[in-house]
């Protein structure tokens, strides 16, 4: 059996395994996916980033989720993979563009080893358009129901669709029960994430995060920034906030025409090479 070498990196807690088919000569099934993605009997991770995918001079990169299925668009995604095309060497420029599912998106490193990045992440887009009624106006601070309570809620396309209530109890509690009737809520039909939201200030979030796919998540790229753009146009915050999460903190930053950019840290964990028998 062929020698399969993946590399493990985080951000703020939410870890990857970066699968590189230049390197590997496997399919990488949706078996395999969730299997790679078990804590107990698999490596462990938030996702799989498959690539890079090189055609004609575009970097893509494709995002798994735990359950197998593919992600629109990670932020948090991105910027780990970008760290891991500084590493081994697939760029040196100082910004480059990456092809996700959904778009592309230009990550600035902020530093020589590539450790911190700017990322732009395009603008957030409130459109009605994600759920079930098909309806086009916006869908922003309006009531839904969830697990038999009505919560303040707004909805935006952001990479992926995000559901973001502004509440007082941001606890993990909160977000690990109230998490699966959001992302599988009869009236998001592609599924949705959760981000529990807290004012703290006019510079200060604090989140909790439920991914659609993944589960509870210690930190998430773009829910911070659909919470910041959620945050912002309710008037409670300034352009630029600090999003804390409970893996670590993350800069948001909303600029004048609403394009939302992200900085924060990438730190790998491990190369490694799974056992002959793994997959068996």
């Amino acid at each position: 059996m062929a020698v399969i070498t993946m590399h493990k990196y985080q951000g703020l807690g939410n870890d990857y395994l970066v699968f590189d088919p230049n390197q590997n000569k496997i399919t990488l099934l949706e078996r395999k996916i969730r299997l790679l993605c078990q804590r107990n009997f698999g490596v462990g991770a938030d996702g799989i980033l498959y690539g890079p995918l090189l055609d004609e001079g575009k970097i893509g990169v494709s995002i798994f989720n735990p359950d197998g299925s593919e992600a629109s668009g990670s932020g948090n995604g991105v910027r780990i993979f970008a760290r891991y095309l500084k590493d081994f060497g697939y760029v040196s420029e100082k910004k480059i563009v990456i092809t996700e599912k959904s778009k592309d998106v230009e990550v600035e490193f902020l530093d020589d080893d590539g450790r911190c990045m700017k990322v732009d992440m395009g603008k957030a887009d409130f459109m009605r358009s994600v759920l079930s009624d098909g309806c086009s106006r916006e869908m922003f601070n309006e009531p839904l129901m969830f697990h038999g309570n009505f919560y303040n809620t707004s909805c935006i396309s952001l990479q992926s669709p995000n559901c973001v209530i502004m509440t007082e109890d941001v606890s993990c509690k909160h977000a690990k029960e109230l998490g699966p009737y959001v992302e599988n809520a009869a009236c998001f039909p592609n599924r949705m994430n959760l981000q529990l939201c807290k004012v703290e200030s006019r510079n200060r979030l604090r989140i909790q995060i439920y991914e659609r796919g993944a589960g509870y998540t210690l930190a998430s790229g773009t829910g911070a920034c659909a919470a910041a753009a959620a945050a912002y146009r309710m008037g409670l915050t300034e352009r630029a906030v600090t999003v804390v999460m409970p893996g670590g903190e993350l800069g948001i930053e909303i600029g004048p025409d609403g394009t939302v950019f992200m900085t924060g840290t990438v730190k790998k964990v491990a190369t490694f090479t799974l056992a002959e028998d793994f997959f068996s």
